[in-house]
């Protein structure tokens, strides 16, 4: 099967270390919403990280508005 876009295809692997109490949270959290705990927790991540951007990058968007 090839992909449009090859980079969109998920082969790039983390390591996570959760200690007892994370990982009770997180899994009854996926559990909660009726997720696996890789997508739960890849949507959580990469909501934080364009959180993160657009915070970084606030500033200079509102100089270029003006």
């Amino acid at each position: 099967m090839t992909y449009p876009d090859p980079k969109r295809v998920r082969s790039n692997r983390l390591t996570l270390r959760l200690d007892d109490y994370e990982h009770g949270l997180v899994l009854a959290l996926a559990n909660y919403q009726g997720e696996q705990l890789s997508t739960l927790l890849r949507e959580l991540v990469m909501r934080e990280a364009q959180q993160v951007v657009a915070l970084t990058h606030e500033p200079s968007l509102d100089r270029r508005a003006a």
